[in-house]
Protein backbone atom coordinates (compact mmCIF):
# COMPACT_ATOMS: atom_id res chain seq x y z
CA UNK A 1 0.00 0.00 0.00
CA UNK A 2 1.59 3.53 -0.81
CA UNK A 3 1.54 6.26 1.71
CA UNK A 4 1.78 9.89 1.58
CA UNK A 5 4.84 11.77 3.75
CA UNK A 6 5.87 15.15 3.46
CA UNK A 7 9.74 14.66 5.37
CA UNK A 8 11.22 17.72 6.59
CA UNK A 9 15.19 17.76 5.91
CA UNK A 10 17.49 19.98 7.87
CA UNK A 11 17.94 22.64 5.56
CA UNK A 12 14.41 23.87 5.80
CA UNK A 13 13.45 22.11 2.39
CA UNK A 14 10.33 19.32 2.62
CA UNK A 15 9.83 16.62 -0.01
CA UNK A 16 6.26 15.14 -0.56
CA UNK A 17 6.93 11.47 -1.00
CA UNK A 18 5.28 8.53 -2.05
CA UNK A 19 6.72 5.26 0.35
CA UNK A 20 5.42 1.56 0.81
CA UNK A 21 7.05 -1.21 2.71
CA UNK A 22 8.03 -1.78 5.98
CA UNK A 23 10.58 1.05 7.94
CA UNK A 24 13.27 -0.77 8.85
CA UNK A 25 14.10 -2.88 5.75
CA UNK A 26 16.59 -2.34 2.77
CA UNK A 27 15.23 0.83 1.28
CA UNK A 28 14.95 1.16 -2.75
CA UNK A 29 14.71 5.02 -3.70
CA UNK A 30 13.09 6.08 -7.11
CA UNK A 31 13.62 9.96 -8.80
CA UNK A 32 11.40 11.22 -11.13
CA UNK A 33 11.93 14.02 -14.10
CA UNK A 34 10.63 16.34 -16.20
CA UNK A 35 7.98 16.91 -16.51
CA UNK A 36 6.34 14.04 -14.38
CA UNK A 37 6.23 13.04 -10.45
CA UNK A 38 6.41 10.81 -7.82
CA UNK A 39 3.68 9.19 -9.02
CA UNK A 40 5.45 7.32 -11.98
CA UNK A 41 7.08 5.02 -9.66
CA UNK A 42 3.57 3.44 -7.97
CA UNK A 43 4.10 0.18 -9.81
CA UNK A 44 7.55 -0.33 -9.23
CA UNK A 45 6.94 0.59 -5.35
CA UNK A 46 3.90 -1.56 -4.71
CA UNK A 47 6.49 -4.41 -6.49
CA UNK A 48 9.53 -3.94 -4.96
CA UNK A 49 7.68 -3.91 -1.21
CA UNK A 50 6.16 -7.46 -1.26
CA UNK A 51 8.00 -9.53 0.65
CA UNK A 52 7.94 -12.03 -2.66
CA UNK A 53 9.64 -9.06 -4.77
CA UNK A 54 12.56 -7.97 -1.83
CA UNK A 55 10.83 -6.73 0.67
CA UNK A 56 12.09 -3.25 0.19
CA UNK A 57 11.15 -0.26 1.72
CA UNK A 58 10.40 1.71 -1.33
CA UNK A 59 10.49 5.61 -1.34
CA UNK A 60 10.24 7.82 -4.33
CA UNK A 61 10.29 11.94 -3.65
CA UNK A 62 8.52 14.83 -5.49
CA UNK A 63 11.68 16.44 -6.50
CA UNK A 64 12.29 19.90 -4.95
CA UNK A 65 9.76 21.89 -7.08
CA UNK A 66 7.46 19.20 -7.22
CA UNK A 67 3.72 18.12 -6.42
CA UNK A 68 3.83 19.65 -3.14
CA UNK A 69 7.44 19.79 -2.20
CA UNK A 70 8.95 22.90 -1.60
CA UNK A 71 9.52 25.35 -4.46
CA UNK A 72 12.02 27.95 -3.95
CA UNK A 73 11.18 30.96 -6.31
CA UNK A 74 15.24 31.81 -7.09
CA UNK A 75 16.45 29.62 -10.15
CA UNK A 76 19.64 29.66 -8.51
CA UNK A 77 18.05 27.39 -5.64
CA UNK A 78 17.73 24.78 -7.92
CA UNK A 79 21.68 24.14 -9.10
CA UNK A 80 22.37 20.73 -8.96
CA UNK A 81 24.13 21.32 -5.25
CA UNK A 82 21.47 21.77 -3.49
CA UNK A 83 19.08 19.24 -5.02
CA UNK A 84 21.97 16.67 -4.63
CA UNK A 85 21.90 17.79 -0.50
CA UNK A 86 18.14 17.23 -0.68
CA UNK A 87 18.53 13.62 -1.95
CA UNK A 88 21.76 12.98 0.52
CA UNK A 89 19.63 14.44 4.11
CA UNK A 90 16.93 12.03 2.74
CA UNK A 91 18.40 9.14 2.31
CA UNK A 92 19.77 9.74 6.07
CA UNK A 93 16.34 10.43 7.19
CA UNK A 94 14.97 7.34 5.67
CA UNK A 95 17.77 4.88 6.00
CA UNK A 96 18.26 5.07 9.75
CA UNK A 97 16.43 2.12 10.50
CA UNK A 98 18.06 0.34 7.57
CA UNK A 99 20.46 -2.86 7.93
CA UNK A 100 23.00 -0.39 6.49
CA UNK A 101 22.04 3.36 7.96
CA UNK A 102 22.82 5.68 5.80
CA UNK A 103 23.10 3.61 2.54
CA UNK A 104 20.77 2.75 0.09
CA UNK A 105 20.15 -0.79 -1.68
CA UNK A 106 19.53 0.82 -4.53
CA UNK A 107 18.89 4.51 -6.06
CA UNK A 108 16.00 3.95 -9.77
CA UNK A 109 16.14 6.96 -11.49
CA UNK A 110 15.25 8.69 -14.81
CA UNK A 111 15.46 12.24 -16.70
CA UNK A 112 16.00 14.61 -14.63
CA UNK A 113 16.17 12.38 -12.15
CA UNK A 114 19.14 10.47 -13.48
CA UNK A 115 20.95 13.79 -13.55
CA UNK A 116 20.82 13.74 -9.79
CA UNK A 117 21.44 10.43 -9.52
CA UNK A 118 24.94 10.18 -11.64
CA UNK A 119 25.80 13.63 -9.97
CA UNK A 120 25.03 11.32 -6.48
CA UNK A 121 27.04 8.34 -7.32
CA UNK A 122 30.13 10.38 -8.21
CA UNK A 123 30.56 12.63 -5.13
CA UNK A 124 28.72 9.92 -2.74
CA UNK A 125 29.26 6.29 -3.93
CA UNK A 126 28.70 4.98 -0.20
CA UNK A 127 25.33 6.43 -0.13
CA UNK A 128 24.15 3.28 -2.62
CA UNK A 129 25.14 -0.06 -3.09
CA UNK A 130 23.55 -0.17 -6.79
CA UNK A 131 22.73 2.53 -9.54
CA UNK A 132 19.46 2.17 -12.26
CA UNK A 133 19.52 4.53 -14.45
CA UNK A 134 16.74 4.87 -16.76
CA UNK A 135 17.48 7.37 -20.37
CA UNK A 136 19.11 10.02 -18.14
CA UNK A 137 22.39 11.25 -19.78
CA UNK A 138 25.72 10.75 -18.00
CA UNK A 139 26.67 14.52 -17.78
CA UNK A 140 30.03 13.04 -19.48
CA UNK A 141 28.82 12.12 -22.72
CA UNK A 142 25.79 14.43 -22.73
CA UNK A 143 28.08 17.50 -22.63
CA UNK A 144 30.65 16.02 -25.23
CA UNK A 145 27.64 15.60 -27.28
CA UNK A 146 25.67 18.64 -26.67
CA UNK A 147 29.30 20.35 -27.98
CA UNK A 148 29.73 17.94 -31.05
CA UNK A 149 26.82 16.42 -32.28
CA UNK A 150 24.53 18.28 -34.80
CA UNK A 151 21.64 15.50 -34.06
CA UNK A 152 21.55 15.66 -30.10
CA UNK A 153 22.23 19.39 -30.57
CA UNK A 154 18.51 19.40 -32.69
CA UNK A 155 17.35 16.70 -30.26
CA UNK A 156 18.01 19.00 -26.84
CA UNK A 157 16.48 22.37 -28.80
CA UNK A 158 13.90 22.29 -26.49
CA UNK A 159 15.82 23.13 -23.95
CA UNK A 160 15.81 26.46 -25.12
CA UNK A 161 11.92 27.14 -25.08
CA UNK A 162 12.10 25.96 -21.54
CA UNK A 163 14.29 28.58 -20.35
CA UNK A 164 11.92 31.54 -21.33
CA UNK A 165 10.50 33.76 -18.53
CA UNK A 166 7.59 32.83 -19.85
CA UNK A 167 7.69 29.23 -20.55
CA UNK A 168 5.11 28.44 -17.39
CA UNK A 169 2.26 30.12 -18.78
CA UNK A 170 2.99 28.83 -22.18
CA UNK A 171 2.83 25.59 -20.77
CA UNK A 172 -0.11 26.26 -19.14
CA UNK A 173 -2.10 26.91 -22.13
CA UNK A 174 -5.38 25.09 -23.34
CA UNK A 175 -5.56 22.33 -20.98
CA UNK A 176 -1.56 21.98 -20.76
CA UNK A 177 -1.32 21.60 -24.90
CA UNK A 178 2.58 21.88 -25.17
CA UNK A 179 2.80 19.66 -22.64
CA UNK A 180 0.62 16.94 -23.58
CA UNK A 181 2.57 16.57 -26.94
CA UNK A 182 5.92 15.73 -25.03
CA UNK A 183 4.99 12.32 -24.84
CA UNK A 184 3.55 11.74 -28.55
CA UNK A 185 5.54 10.71 -31.10
CA UNK A 186 7.58 13.41 -33.67
CA UNK A 187 5.43 14.02 -36.23
CA UNK A 188 2.38 12.47 -34.76
CA UNK A 189 -0.64 13.51 -33.60
CA UNK A 190 -1.87 10.87 -31.32
CA UNK A 191 -1.68 10.57 -27.76
CA UNK A 192 -0.46 6.91 -26.41
CA UNK A 193 -2.13 4.49 -25.48
CA UNK A 194 -0.46 4.47 -21.83
CA UNK A 195 -1.90 8.50 -21.33
CA UNK A 196 -5.72 7.58 -20.65
CA UNK A 197 -7.80 9.93 -18.58
CA UNK A 198 -6.38 8.67 -15.18
CA UNK A 199 -3.15 9.03 -15.68
CA UNK A 200 -3.81 12.96 -17.15
CA UNK A 201 -5.30 13.48 -14.38
CA UNK A 202 -2.40 12.41 -12.12
CA UNK A 203 -0.20 14.96 -14.90
CA UNK A 204 -3.04 17.56 -14.16
CA UNK A 205 -2.41 17.52 -10.07
CA UNK A 206 1.23 17.75 -10.82
CA UNK A 207 1.03 20.49 -12.97
CA UNK A 208 -1.36 22.16 -11.58
CA UNK A 209 1.14 22.94 -8.47
CA UNK A 210 2.98 25.35 -10.62
CA UNK A 211 5.47 24.87 -13.51
CA UNK A 212 8.44 27.21 -12.63
CA UNK A 213 10.01 24.51 -10.25
CA UNK A 214 10.25 21.95 -12.69
CA UNK A 215 11.46 24.48 -15.26
CA UNK A 216 13.89 25.89 -12.91
CA UNK A 217 15.95 22.77 -13.13
CA UNK A 218 16.90 23.52 -16.95
CA UNK A 219 17.41 27.55 -16.17
CA UNK A 220 20.22 26.32 -13.32
CA UNK A 221 22.01 23.88 -15.83
CA UNK A 222 24.76 25.07 -17.55
CA UNK A 223 23.84 22.27 -19.75
CA UNK A 224 22.05 23.30 -22.74
CA UNK A 225 22.52 23.57 -26.55
CA UNK A 226 23.61 26.36 -28.89
CA UNK A 227 20.96 28.83 -29.42
CA UNK A 228 20.60 29.78 -25.97
CA UNK A 229 22.58 31.39 -23.01
CA UNK A 230 23.45 29.11 -20.60
CA UNK A 231 23.41 30.55 -16.95
CA UNK A 232 26.67 28.89 -15.80
CA UNK A 233 29.29 28.52 -18.87
CA UNK A 234 31.12 25.84 -18.15
CA UNK A 235 34.49 25.18 -20.20
CA UNK A 236 35.10 21.88 -19.02
CA UNK A 237 33.31 19.73 -16.37
CA UNK A 238 35.48 18.23 -13.40
CA UNK A 239 36.27 14.80 -13.34
CA UNK A 240 34.94 14.78 -9.88
CA UNK A 241 31.64 14.72 -11.11
CA UNK A 242 31.94 12.19 -13.72
CA UNK A 243 33.48 9.45 -12.53
CA UNK A 244 30.87 6.63 -10.90
CA UNK A 245 32.30 3.69 -8.83
CA UNK A 246 28.68 2.25 -8.34
CA UNK A 247 27.97 -1.04 -9.83
CA UNK A 248 25.44 0.87 -12.53
CA UNK A 249 22.74 -1.03 -14.89
CA UNK A 250 21.57 1.40 -17.55
CA UNK A 251 18.54 1.10 -19.21
CA UNK A 252 18.04 3.16 -22.46
CA UNK A 253 14.37 3.12 -24.92
CA UNK A 254 16.35 3.48 -27.78
CA UNK A 255 13.26 5.11 -29.45
CA UNK A 256 13.91 8.21 -27.22
CA UNK A 257 13.64 11.52 -29.63
CA UNK A 258 15.14 13.71 -26.98
CA UNK A 259 17.98 11.55 -25.59
CA UNK A 260 19.91 9.73 -28.76
CA UNK A 261 21.67 6.82 -28.43
CA UNK A 262 24.94 8.07 -29.21
CA UNK A 263 24.83 8.91 -25.28
CA UNK A 264 25.72 5.47 -24.65
CA UNK A 265 29.26 6.05 -26.56
CA UNK A 266 31.92 6.09 -24.18
CA UNK A 267 30.01 6.03 -21.12
CA UNK A 268 32.31 2.86 -19.69
CA UNK A 269 34.78 5.66 -19.68
CA UNK A 270 33.32 6.83 -16.13
CA UNK A 271 31.27 3.71 -15.22
CA UNK A 272 33.92 1.00 -14.16
CA UNK A 273 31.23 -1.61 -13.10
CA UNK A 274 28.73 -0.95 -15.55
CA UNK A 275 26.14 -2.68 -17.67
CA UNK A 276 23.71 -1.64 -20.65
CA UNK A 277 20.78 -2.80 -21.70
CA UNK A 278 18.99 -1.14 -24.53
CA UNK A 279 15.27 -1.28 -24.74
CA UNK A 280 14.38 -1.56 -28.59
CA UNK A 281 10.89 0.02 -29.44
CA UNK A 282 10.48 2.24 -26.46
CA UNK A 283 10.89 6.12 -25.88
CA UNK A 284 12.12 8.65 -23.42
CA UNK A 285 8.65 7.57 -21.75
CA UNK A 286 9.93 3.62 -21.56
CA UNK A 287 8.18 3.82 -17.80
CA UNK A 288 5.00 3.96 -19.15
CA UNK A 289 5.60 1.91 -22.51
CA UNK A 290 6.99 -1.16 -20.82
CA UNK A 291 6.68 -1.13 -17.40
CA UNK A 292 6.93 -4.64 -16.62
CA UNK A 293 10.36 -4.81 -18.93
CA UNK A 294 11.68 -2.42 -16.28
CA UNK A 295 10.30 -3.93 -13.70
CA UNK A 296 12.30 -7.29 -14.58
CA UNK A 297 15.52 -5.77 -15.30
CA UNK A 298 15.31 -4.17 -12.41
CA UNK A 299 14.64 -7.01 -10.05
CA UNK A 300 17.16 -9.12 -11.42
CA UNK A 301 20.11 -6.22 -11.27
CA UNK A 302 19.30 -6.15 -7.98
CA UNK A 303 19.19 -9.96 -7.03
CA UNK A 304 22.42 -10.29 -8.94
CA UNK A 305 25.45 -11.29 -7.13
Amino acid sequence: MIQTRTIALPHRIELNCRVSGEPGRPVLMFLHGFPEGAFVWDGLLEHFSQPEHGGYRCIAPNLRGYGGSSAPADTSAYRAKHLVEDLRALIAIETQDAPHPGRLAGLVAHDWGGALAWNLAALHPDLMERLVIVNAPHPGTFWRDLQHSPAQQAASAYMNFLVRPDAAALLAENDYRRLWSFFTTPGGSAAPDWLTEDVRQRYREVWGRGLDGPLNYYRASPLRPPGGSATHPVAELPRALLDVRVPTLVLWGMDDPALLPGLLDGLNDYVADLRIEPLPGTSHWVLHEAPGAVRDRIASYLSAV
